[in-house]
């Protein structure tokens, strides 16, 4: 996968977020939960965007682990929701399934990524 094919999918990801957070109920259990889920999970894609502008291998490996803390964030949420009686869990599936796949990804590329830095200069 490309570094723009993942930045797409966090940015169709964020607008999945969002879809999901408008249907939840207007409680303050809903509310609450649209709002902190909106701020986890439309927050990966643009720190990704941050990254792929990372000044050094260090910068980008620590703007990816923001990703990947804010993806698991989300998961978090998506589990709550999931559990609740607000949303049922078979309408989140496969948000959630997008969000293990996503978090995945940055994960493998954060492992990659510090392989490379430690790897001598000459196989860099």
């Amino acid at each position: 996968m490309t570094s723009d094919e993942l930045e797409e999918r966090l940015i169709e990801f964020a607008a999945r977020i969002i879809t999901l957070s408008a249907t939840l109920p207007k409680t303050a259990q809903g509310r609450h939960i649209a709002t902190q889920m909106l701020r986890s999970g439309t927050a990966a894609a643009p720190n990704y965007g941050e990254a792929r502008g990372a000044e050094s291998r260090a910068d980008f490996i620590h703007k990816l682990r923001i990703v990947q803390k804010e993806l698991n964030e989300t998961a978090i949420w998506l589990r709550v929701l999931s559990r609740s009686s607000l949303v049922k869990s078979e309408l989140i599936v496969d948000i959630v399934a997008e969000n293990t796949e996503l978090a995945k990804i940055v994960s493998a590329s954060v492992k990659t990524a510090r392989t490379r830095s430690h790897a001598p200069p000459n196989e860099k």
